[in-house]
């Protein structure tokens, strides 16, 4: 075996994130690691990556005891992490990206860095330019330089932290295929994901955590979907969106010929149409980076229109509209702000949380504690930093927020990524509640399943454009994928 751990625990003040953790991953095996957001899951690869050292606890690497005390330590060890959150320079090249820290040279010879990046990427069969700067690539692509990132370091063990959470699903297929390459070539690899069977098609040994203790570990040949289900979350899980049939309401927003541009300013929404009824879900399918991000803000009012007219509803304000961003952190918290305090950025102006221009603490608390308590917002205290969350629990903020005041119109925008079953499930559960009683929803994901399984139409979005919108009962997976792609138009 490669790697081996001895009772791992590590807690913060008193909250315990793991708890006499042991296992062990083969060389040049798969591993999966399972668990719920919050179940302990990074925490532990921290430590195995260095940034955090273990309360006790022992760590071997071929059978001999080792100490990982920075990330340095475990890069010197043959320990290479890749993050959910790329940890890139979006101004500089690949080149510069892959040696930045490492080279110390006064005269630096980018040229045959780049030789030498390119020679790794032939023999890892990694496509990427060396020469391009990271942010003109995918998101693909950019992922593929985070992993040569850890090869060019010579790192043996390879950790990936919920690696598919930001890919298309034909990226997720080639990070898959590079994945099993780098394991025949003797690389032992860590696979951290919340998607069971990416993980049984993958792995092969699985690991799960619940509330930071270890309760199984297994093969893939030997377990089910459903199964890993239940032991991440101790309990039947329903797997299946169970959608109640909803009688269609009045408009409660109406677009009309849209055109948005992006950042660059090019047009990445293109003469859209369309309309959102109260008690619908308006299921938006397409490859990411198709213009959804643009059609989603436009709507929300956060970014100005080109052509084109959006309507609401003498009922449906700004205010009364709940945005879900795809970037919890970027878009959607302010990290350094508390979990009570993030809870109320959209009406920390109102009674009961404002009273003569003054914030009142005990009104925040309070409703920070229900809430908490009725999203299962998983904190040992309400005025913790929503960045000491894990991913999950993060996103449970913003949903619980975003819905706060029953708004009529909801924008959800990849409002499960990287979340577990359990929690994406949540998320459904809450959503499929508003839409029960009456909201108008937009939901965009590019899970192309779950897009079919929570929608009353879909609409597929190609280039900026609507090449056509389908009853989400009649519609197939090979349809849309075709139209995903761009392969046929309709109406």
């Amino acid at each position: 075996m490669y790697l081996r751990l001895e009772n791992i625990s590590k807690s913060f003040n008193s909250f315990v994130a793991n708890h006499n953790i042991s296992f062990s991953v083969d060389a040049g095996k798969i591993h999966g690691i399972l668990g719920e957001n919050g179940a302990g899951k990074t925490t532990l690869m921290n430590i195995i990556s260095g940034l955090y050292q273990p309360d006790s606890g022992k760590i071997y690497l071929e059978d001999k005891p080792v100490k990982i005390t920075s990330p340095k330590g475990a890069i010197k060890l043959g320990i290479g992490m890749v993050y959910q959150h790329f940890m890139l320079v979006p101004k500089l090249t690949v080149t510069e990206n892959i040696i930045l820290g490492i080279e110390k040279n006064w005269c630096l010879n980018l040229r045959k860095k780049q030789e030498e990046i390119a020679a790794l990427c032939q023999a890892y069969g990694l496509e990427i330019d060396p020469t391009e700067r990271v942010e003109n690539l995918p998101v693909g692509t950019q992922q593929r330089v985070e992993i040569l990132k850890v090869l060019y370091r010579q790192a043996q063990l390879l950790i990936l932290d919920e690696p598919t959470a930001v890919l298309t699903s034909r990226e997720v297929e080639l990070l898959i295929n590079i994945l099993r390459q780098l394991a025949a070539a003797g690389k032992t690899i860590i696979f951290i994901s919340h998607k069971l069977e990416e993980v049984i098609n993958l792995c092969d040994t699985i690991t799960v955590l619940r509330r930071s203790k270890v309760v199984a570990t297994t093969t893939a040949k030997e377990v089910t979907p459903q199964q890993l289900a239940e032991l991440m979350v101790g309990r039947e899980v329903v797997l299946q969106v169970n959608k109640s049939s909803s009688v269609p309401g009045e408009v409660i927003a109406s677009v009309h010929n849209l055109s948005v541009a992006n950042d660059r300013g090019i047009l990445a929404v293109r003469n859209i149409s369309f309309q959102l009824q109260a008690g619908k879900i308006l299921g938006i399918a397409g490859v990411d980076g198709n213009g959804q991000r643009e059609l989603a803000d436009a709507i929300a009012g956060l970014i100005p229109i080109n052509n084109g007219k959006i309507e609401l509803n003498s009922f449906c304000t700004r205010q009364r509209i709940g945005y879900i961003p795809e970037d919890r952190q970027k878009m959607g918290l302010v990290l350094q702000f508390s979990i009570a305090q993030n809870l109320i950025l959209n009406a920390f102006k109102n009674l009961p949380f404002c009273r003569n221009f003054l914030l009142q603490p005990l009104a925040i608390k309070n409703h920070a504690q229900v809430v908490m308590k009725e999203f299962d917002i998983r904190a040992t205290r309400e005025d913790m930093k929503v960045s000491q969350l894990s991913g999950g629990n993060q996103q449970k903020v913003i949903l619980a927020r975003e819905l706060a005041g029953e708004p009529n119109l909801i924008i959800a925008m990849q409002p499960t990524r990287g979340l577990d079953v359990g929690a994406t499930a949540a998320v459904h559960s809450q959503l499929l509640a508003q839409r029960d009683r009456g909201a108008a929803i937009l939901y965009i994901s590019t899970e192309l399943e779950e897009v079919m399984a929570m929608s009353d139409r879909i609409a597929i979005i190609y280039r900026g454009e609507f090449i056509a919108i389908l009853d989400a009962h009649t519609a197939t997976i090979e349809k849309i994928g075709l139209l995903m792609g761009g392969g046929t138009r309709r109406g």
